[in-house]
């Protein structure tokens, strides 16, 4: 589905860090769009900046120059505050390792976002519940991480990041702790998402995980070096 603007739009995106008293330069003037519905792989080696781009894209953190609007909204000039609220209401994150609180059940993992939206209990149950059921794991939604596989873990993630049904998910390398089968249950669960009309952003530096989306974004030292259709 298209929009009259995009959804995401970069324009020369600049980010530098200080370590030991020098400045290294990460993202080197990106500039891009992302429109409403799309399923974008963004590939580069270990050191390319794609995790920095991450965290601009997620609002986890803010570019030293260059604009960023999402949503129409310029994110540079948000308060911590706006920011946190984009998260929580626009981005589902996917992360490589689940990020699943140990002491707490699928759904309880799965609801804890929405308690910062101000749901009462019965809502964020609910809505949790729900979520848990999409991703195939109602008859798991009592268990602890401990006691669900490694891709049932990655599925409460899904499902976690689903539950406030936000606009955006952003997956970060979503298959590098599973394996080879299992992680292609996830991509298909991925892709079956974006098919509902979430728009996917999955950050990785395996080709044919790349090959799964529909569009190719490959970063390479901080530059933006390839960004092409994907025909599959």
């Amino acid at each position: 589905m298209s929009s009259a603007s995009p959804l995401i739009r970069v324009e020369n995106m600049i980010h530098r860090y200080t370590m030991a008293g020098e400045s290294m330069t990460i993202l080197k003037g990106l500039s891009f769009t992302i429109e409403h519905g799309e399923f974008v792989a963004i590939i580069g080696p270990s050191g390319s900046g794609k995790s920095t781009l991450m965290n601009m894209l997620g609002c986890l953190d803010v570019a030293n120059e260059g604009d960023y609007f999402l949503d129409g909204q310029e994110v540079r000039k948000l308060s911590d505050n706006k920011l946190a609220q984009i998260r929580n209401e626009k981005i589902g994150f996917i992360f490589q390792n689940f990020n699943l609180l140990p002491k707490l059940s699928a759904i309880e993992n799965v609801e804890l976002p929405l308690i910062y939206r101000g749901l009462t209990y019965k809502e964020r149950r609910e809505a949790a519940r729900d979520s848990l059921i999409r991703v195939g794991l109602e008859e798991r939604i009592n268990h602890r991480p401990s006691e669900l596989s490694g891709g049932q873990q990655q599925r409460v993630a899904i499902a976690r990041a689903l539950a406030g049904t936000p606009p955006i998910l952003l997956a970060d390398e979503p298959t590098g702790a599973l394996d080879t089968k299992t992680g292609q249950e996830v991509l298909q669960m991925i892709r079956e998402l974006n098919h509902q009309g979430h728009t996917i952003i999955l950050i990785t530096h395996d080709l044919e995980i790349a090959q799964q989306a529909k569009r190719i974004i490959r970063i390479h030292d901080g530059n933006l070096v390839e960004d092409r259709r994907n025909d599959q």
